[in-house]
């Protein structure tokens, strides 16, 4: 026996599935890449952060599976399933993986921690790969994100940035982030801007969003401020998971304040996607309907269709959001330190960046 190969067997011989004792242990674990061999239905609905999906079996493969495990036989139901996995084995080897090297090590995992990805990383072992499994795969990553977002305190140091709509908010953390400041932008990992006009394209599933939060505050330095938008408790039609906004409402808060023409040329820049599409503006502002007399309703669709866009984004900042915003100014005053920005250019932002590093320390 070779060298090469002895020292394989020796390897295989002391190999054994990897324990996920928390969320920072993905970060310092010695693997390559990590590897979902789940179907890409159950990948889309969350999976570990930077996880390729090479899927043991696909959707419609996973169904047939599981029909004939509870109506036929189990037997018959691993021998089609071993079937399939082999036939995809390939077509992934022959494919996504066919330039990976000896020295490559990856690591797997599938639902539980079972046969999918026993399986797929039997083959690879066998190749001569350094390949290990998740022991209880996506259910035990998935119960250490429960208990971070649901069973446990945040103890990260949590600054709010606050203010009225177009207030430029997600801008700031941007410029916080390239600063080198600890930021969570909970918009983004939501894919919506927080507001009625505020899609951006398809929202994540609600585990992906947290999967978002929890791997963000598990890299995230506790004894330094962690700056986070001040949203309610919902960013579109996602829920913020109850440790993190239970931290959020116990947080201080810096809050922008800047003129209203300010606010409403800022609204047109940041919603250029929203004013540039007709049919989508119109929706919106009918949406508003609930909320207002049908009279300011028509007035603002006419705007719209003169493409009086600042003069609609002043409108909507006077009779709609600030009212909103306002309605609890006194709950939060206490907590609260004022920043007033003349103007909401990039220049002006980064003067308020300095500033609100200062005040958090």
């Amino acid at each position: 026996m070779s060298r090469l190969a002895k020292a394989r067997a020796l390897w295989h011989l002391d190999s054994m599935p990897v324990a996920l004792s928390s969320l920072t242990d993905l970060a310092h674990l010695p693997f390559d890449e990590v590897i979902d061999v789940r179907s890409p239905a159950e990948f889309a609905e969350d999976h570990i952060p930077g996880a390729i999906n090479l899927p043991a079996l696909d959707n419609d493969e996973r169904a047939l599976v599981g029909t004939i495990y509870k109506q036929e036989d189990p037997f018959k139901a691993r021998k089609v399933g071993a079937a399939l996995v082999a036939r995809n084995a390939a077509r992934h080897l022959q494919g996504p993986l066919a330039d990976r090297t000896g020295g490559w090590r990856p690591l797997v995992y599938c639902w539980r921690g079972g046969q999918r990805s026993g399986s797929f990383t039997s083959i690879l072992q066998q190749i001569g790969w350094r390949a290990d499994v998740i022991q209880g795969g996506y259910k035990s990553y998935r119960r250490l994100i429960v208990q971070a977002l649901y069973g446990e305190t945040v103890p990260h140091r949590i600054v709010l940035i606050d203010g009225g709509t177009g207030t430029a908010k997600t801008r700031i953390l941007a410029l916080l982030d390239q600063a080198g400041a600890q930021v969570i932008d909970l918009e983004g990992m939501a894919n919506h801007r927080g507001s009625l006009f505020g899609a951006v394209g398809e929202q994540p599933a609600q585990k992906m969003f947290e999967s978002r939060i929890a791997m963000a505050l598990a890299q995230s330095d506790p004894a330094k401020a962690l700056f986070v938008e001040a949203e309610s408790n919902k960013v579109g039609d996602l829920l913020i998971p109850p440790a993190l906004w239970h931290a959020m409402q116990r947080a201080p808060r810096i809050a922008l304040r800047a003129p209203v023409a300010e606010r409403a040329a800022y609204l047109v820049r940041a919603y250029a996607d929203v004013t540039e599409d007709a049919n989508r503006l119109a929706a919106t502002l009918d949406a508003l309907r609930p909320y207002h007399a049908a009279k300011r309703i028509e007035d603002w669709q006419a705007l719209a269709a003169e493409r009086a866009f600042q003069a609609l984004a002043a409108e909507l900042i006077g009779a709609h959001y600030d009212p909103r915003y306002l309605k609890n100014a006194g709950e939060r005053a206490e907590h609260e330190t004022p920043i007033d920005l003349p103007a909401l250019d990039d220049d002006s932002l980064r003067a308020a960046v300095a500033r609100i590093l200062s005040i958090a320390g």
